[in-house]
């Protein structure tokens, strides 16, 4: 389960890149009841967005190396310099090379060797996300990559992981936990990308009704992509994107 307590390696921050931070601050205040603060001109109009004064995503606007709107998951890196070393060793490729962000922290980002694009958070000042698992925030990401089993080694090579097939029906499902963590730690797994698709690190938000927030999303401009399902023992869930095409997942998690 995620968790505020950021080991090396967890996702430990969300934010989505728009070519109107506005416009999407708008769409997803209205889904997830959030409040967006901008951080103004000096920092380009970066939002955080916030349930009851705790960080939950941020909106980013497009960049050179963030050119259409999609959703990124940024994984906690104790020094995002050496991650960027292992992360070339390893296959991928630097995006965008580590930085400072005045003082909150470091930041770098990359691609798998699939092509997923993924970001590293050093922390400095911010920590990460104030609030994970709760109706509005971010309850668990997936990887979608075309070779689910040969991408497990890059990961593990970067961070560490731990991943373990679970069974799922008549299949399995890797789920993936920190290296630091133990059994309760499980923050992501991986799907079978289907053919057409680019490998994608995707966020799912917890909801108290998948029902509702997919009505709620179509009325406010965005798109359903998959509509609402059940998992046995896991919950209700489906596949969205924000008016400007970014995906993201929406689950009401079973008791």
């Amino acid at each position: 389960m995620l968790t505020t307590r950021y080991l090396p390696g967890s996702p430990c921050w969300i934010d989505v890149s728009s070519p109107d931070a506005q416009a999407s601050a708008a769409f997803y205040t209205g889904l997830f009841g959030w409040d967006s603060i901008s951080l103004g001109p000096e920092h380009m109009d970066y939002r955080f967005c916030r349930i009851a004064g705790r960080t939950v995503a941020g909106i980013s606007p497009l960049t050179p190396s963030r050119q259409d709107a999609a959703w990124l998951t940024y994984f906690q890196a104790p020094d995002a310099g050496v991650i960027a070393k292992t992360i070339e060793q390893a296959g991928g490729t630097v995006l965008a090379a580590p930085r400072e962000i005045a003082g909150q922290g470091g930041m770098a980002l990359f691609a798998d060797p699939e092509g997923a694009v993924f970001a590293v958070w050093q922390p400095g000042a911010t920590k990460g996300l104030g609030l994970v698992t709760e109706a509005g925030s971010l309850g668990w990401v997936e990887l979608y990559a075309p070779d689910p089993a040969a991408i497990r080694a890059f990961y593990r090579a970067v961070f560490g992981w731990r991943i373990e097939d679970l069974p799922m029906g008549d299949t399995s499902y890797p789920v993936i936990s920190p290296a630091e963590g133990d059994e309760s730690s499980a923050m992501a797994g991986i799907v079978q990308l289907q053919s057409g698709e680019r490998a994608h690190w995707l966020p799912y938000f917890e909801v108290p009704d998948c029902d509702a927030t997919v009505a709620l999303a179509r009325q406010l401009g965005g798109t359903v992509r998959a509509p609402a399902m059940t998992a046995e023992g896991v919950g209700r869930m489906a596949f969205v994107a924000d008016p400007f095409g970014a995906r993201f997942a929406v689950i009401t998690s079973s008791a």
